[in-house]
């Protein structure tokens, strides 16, 4: 790992959502278990709920790729109908209040915003997902711009960041995500990247190429300010 020494400045931050900015597990595990009962009424599938770590454990991939993990005794028709009742029980979990930003994600959001650095938001979830966390937290005048998979339509968040950066004409950036793909997307893309070790989702191996871990989202503002001019 780079010393913190090594990171320059950057003009943007780059977020992942689950396990960086939110706290997944507060809408998640109930729309998990809602989703399985749903499941088996409508005969769609007849085994018990899997593993809440399961699910957890494939945060950050593609959904389609999530119930290939989660239920891959699952028919093609099971994972389709997975998808459509996950986004819809996760945004009436965001619409009933109870959902939860790790600590100091907000106020630590908008000191930088303040600075002016340019904030985004790169995640494989859904469009409607994301922009239900951001307008129900009141993050929306922080943020330049909200980039997904589900909206994108990219295969992997290497490409999602790449598009982002293109878009924005943006020269210089972090990425900061709990994830090997959010560190994959930094370093393919040439960025500086800060593994958030808060979560618990995965392991310290999939923030292995980080150039900073990080253990609470605050330490981000300190890092900002310490880190080198690019001049």
């Amino acid at each position: 790992m780079n010393t913190r020494s090594k990171l320059k400045r950057p003009e943007a931050m780059i977020f992942d959502m689950d396990g960086t900015l939110f706290q997944t597990e507060s809408v998640l595990l109930p729309a998990y278990h809602k989703l399985f009962d749903t499941l088996r009424s409508e005969g769609l599938y007849t085994a018990p709920t899997p593993p809440e770590e399961r699910m957890l454990g494939s945060l950050g991939m593609l959904l389609e790729d999530i119930w290939k993990v989660v239920m891959p005794d699952g028919s093609e028709e099971a994972h389709n109908r997975a998808n459509e009742l996950l986004l819809q029980l996760e945004l009436e979990g965001l619409a009933g209040g109870e959902t939860l930003l790790y600590p100091e994600v907000k106020e630590t959001l908008e000191a930088l915003h303040e600075q002016g650095v340019k904030l985004y938001v790169a995640s494989n979830g859904l469009e409607h997902y994301i922009s239900g966390i951001v307008d129900t937290h009141e993050l929306a005048k922080l943020f330049d711009g909200l980039y997904s998979a589900g909206k994108h339509g990219t295969l992997s968040k290497v490409d999602l960041v790449k598009l982002l950066l293109e878009e924005n004409h943006v020269k210089s950036a972090w990425m900061v995500g709990d994830r090997s793909s959010d560190v994959e997307a930094g370093k393919k893309n040439e960025l500086g990247v800060i593994g958030c070790a808060y979560a618990g989702f995965g392991n310290h191996e999939e923030l292995k190429g980080s150039d900073v871990l990080i253990s609470s989202f605050s330490e981000l503002l300190k890092l900002y300010e310490e880190a080198a001019s690019n001049t």
